[in-house]
Order: structure tokens, then sequence, then C-alpha cells
């Protein structure tokens, strides 16, 4: 019997376990589903004009869309998956976004530059972006659906996972017809998921380093500290503090540094989820101490992408 129990307690755990490696998953409407019902506005990034998804607006006025987060969410769940709920956490930023709004660089009163989807990954910090879009054809048979399911990196916003599939013959509402179209092509998409994070958790998450330097500043990336360029320096940190010592230097100058496929771990020292900004950080640190005694300041696109710039603050 104490054999039984000891079994089940350990049957208990490991399955506990399992589920928790899980990556934390947040599901949003398509690109392409927002721009066919016009839940568009346009977005000044850096001096052009973009267009891109109104999420709320989305959630907000279409009747279909929120069921049928709630159905494939269903399904997710059941495999292990943590769902964030995006229309909460979006109804969360738009409280703070007065906050943002008032926020401006200390030297040049410059404001916040970041997309409504950076903010929202930024805020949320889901390991991975969920878009789906379906298209609804009523023909005299019944009610067929086509749905496409994506995956994104939320770090590195690449596709990772992709599930496509169509249920016909009926007449049942969308959220149920597209439940049951996922659900034939889940187990695929869950095996897409599960190598991704497979490989994150054994070869650390990707992330982009950008190194730079204030035209004022009287040094550069080749200013020698004992005997070495400062660069040389800066990769043998990235050696020492990335996992496995992956990452890639695709492009350098004298005042300029372009890190790319930069392999962070999962979780800091301390064990709180690690993303660029957190990871440069610990660069930060190591260039303000002798010998080199630099000011910096980090600025970040998203979580996946670092800029520091050398200099001043």
């Amino acid at each position: 019997m104490k054999k039984l129990i000891l079994f089940f307690l350990i049957l208990t755990v490991s399955m506990a376990a399992y589920a928790q490696k899980k990556p934390t998953l947040m599901l949003l409407p398509s690109d392409n589903w927002c721009t066919q019902r016009y839940f568009t506005t346009t977005f000044e990034n850096q001096g052009e004009l973009v267009r891109i998804p109104n999420y709320p607006q989305a959630f907000q006025e279409d009747i279909e869309l929120q069921p049928v987060i709630s159905k494939i969410g269903e399904l997710l769940t059941k495999l292990g998956y943590s769902l964030k709920d995006a229309e909460q956490e979006l109804k969360n930023i738009a409280a703070r976004q007065q906050e943002d709004n008032v926020t401006k660089s200390k030297s040049s009163g410059a404001e916040l530059t970041e997309s409504p989807l950076d903010i929202l990954k930024r805020r949320t910090k889901a390991d991975i972006i969920l878009q789906i879009g379906w298209v609804l054809n009523r023909e005299a048979s019944g009610m067929s659906v086509t749905f496409t399911l994506e995956a994104f990196d939320s770090y590195t916003s690449k596709r990772i996972a992709t599930a496509t599939g169509t249920d016909t013959g009926s007449f049942e509402s969308v959220p149920i017809h597209l439940q049951h179209a996922v659900e034939k092509n889940i187990k695929l998409f869950d095996k897409q998921l599960d190598s991704y994070f497979a490989d994150v958790k054994k070869n650390g998450r990707e992330t982009i380093l950008t190194v730079r330097t204030w035209d004022n500043w009287d040094n550069d990336l080749e200013t020698e500290y004992n005997g070495d360029e400062l660069l040389y320096h800066i990769q043998k940190w990235l050696s020492e503090n990335t996992v496995n010592s992956t990452f890639n230097l695709s492009d350098a100058s004298e005042n300029f540094a372009q890190f790319e496929q930069v392999r962070i771990p999962l979780k800091d020292r301390n064990g709180m989820d690690m993303d660029a900004r957190g990871f440069t950080r610990g660069l930060q640190k190591f260039l303000s101490k002798a010998p080199f005694n630099i000011q910096s300041k980090i600025m970040t696109r998203g979580l996946g992408e670092a800029i520091l710039v050398l200099g001043e603050k």
C-alpha cells in the first residue's frame, strides 16, 4: 500500500511539473481578420504611418471574437497551457496609458515610441502570441468555417507554429465550428509549440542586443581597456553570460555593434523571468565598473530587443 501511495505521489508531482513546463500564451485576432472587418487604426512610427489592428475595438464590437477565443482557450488549457486574457490586459493598458503619455526623455523631451502590440507584449510577458483568423462560408448544405491559427515568439516575432483547417456541413455557431476544426489539428500544433519551448529551455531565449555610442562621448568601441578594445570586452561578457556562449556579431564599427541570436536564460539569478532589458542591465553594470567606468542608457523594443547607448544616461 505504501508503495502504491508513493507511486501516485510521484505521478502527481511529475504531471504537475510537466504542466509547468508549458509556455504562457496570449490569443489575439489575426492582422488579416482585423483588416477584413475594419478593426484597424493608424499608428505613427518614427514619422511613418502604419495601419495596425485595433484590438480594443474588435473585442468591444465583434460578437464572435470573445466566444471564439474562449472556445480555443478551453482546448489549449486542457493541453496544459496557461493563457493570459488579452481583453483584460488591454483594459489594464488603457488605464495606464495616461502615465506613458506624459513620459519624456531627460535630455531631448522625446516621447515614447512603441506600437500597441509591443506594449501588450511587454506588459503581459506572454511567451507566445497566438493569432486566430477565420473565414465563414454559407452553403446550402450548411455552414463551413476555415481557420488559420499561428504562433509567434513574443521576443523575436518569429512564426513558430501554424495550423489550418475547415469544418463543414452544419448550422452550428461559429465558435463551435471553430472548436471542431481546431480540435482536428491541435495535436500537430501542440507538438510544434512543445518543440519550440524545448529548444528555448535547452538553448536559451533568442534576443537582439545593439550597442551604440552618444555622439558627445570621447571614447568608442575601439578604445582600449587593459590592452584590449572595448568591443572585445563586451564580446567576452556575452560569451560568459549567454546560454552556451551563443550570440552572433552581425555588424560592427567603432560606434556601433549589432548582436543577433543572443541566447539569454529563461530566468535570472533570483528566479525572475529574464527579458532583453534585464539581460542588458547586467552588461550595463559590468561596464559601469573599473576599468571602464562607462555610464550608459538602456532602451528597448518590446521584450526581445535592447539598445545600450554608451557615454551617458
